[in-house]
């Protein structure tokens, strides 16, 4: 078997799609590097040069797949609408595409829930990511006016776990509730309040 790829040269990039698409044919429990390495048509020898374990590889297309998630909302942290308007379409645009996914694709979300469980690492550098674009937000409407909060990591923070229902994977069984935009309304309502709440004038 040679040690390249049929169409050129073996990458990391090659390896990981077709990771992605062994582990969507067979799922976690069975997907193999010599499956892999089979689909690209060189010696699973080779695949391990670029990856030093199977965990290794499977944590690289975990962190390639959420990459798809964090990439999108950048382009919503740096935009130039008010921050509390801002924050609101970086969350609807979370849990846009977490829905999707879980409802369009549930078998191979489900494979993904599994390889973040056995993942704590990559799966907590996700969140902190996404949490790190939040406190961005927070701090633009701190910087203008716009939102009220004393420390926007810890605002931030509290945004992410009151919104956990919408975009959490532990509640996606919620996700086709036809209800479930009208909760999020009720939970943005509050959260926006907080958020742009202005504190009255002291009294003497």
């Amino acid at each position: 078997m040679n040690d390249v790829a049929s169409d050129g040269i073996l990458t990391r990039e090659k390896i990981l799609e077709a990771a992605e698409e062994v582990l969507r044919r067979f799922g976690p429990s069975k997907a193999t590097v010599v499956d892999v390495a089979r689909a690209l048509g060189v010696s699973h020898g080779s695949v391990y040069r670029h990856f030093p374990s199977k965990a290794a590889l499977r944590d690289a297309v975990l962190e390639r797949w959420l990459h798809r998630i964090t990439e999108p909302l950048e382009e919503i942290v740096r935009g130039r609408q008010p921050a509390p308007e801002r924050l609101r379409l970086w969350l609807e645009q979370l849990m846009a595409v977490k829905r999707r996914r879980a409802l369009n694709e549930p078998e191979l979300f489900a494979t993904y829930i599994s390889l973040a469980g056995d993942a704590r690492e990559v799966t907590k550098a996700h969140v902190d990511a996404l949490i790190d674009q939040a406190t961005r937000i927070i701090a633009d409407g701190v910087k203008s006016g716009t939102i009220m909060a004393k420390d926007a990591g810890v605002a931030a923070r509290s945004v992410f776990d009151a919104t956990a229902r919408f975009h959490n994977p532990a509640h996606a069984g919620e996700w086709a509730d036809p209800a479930i935009d009208q909760a999020f309304e009720g939970v943005w309502a509050l959260l926006k309040a907080a958020l742009t709440a202005r504190s009255g004038p002291k009294r003497r």
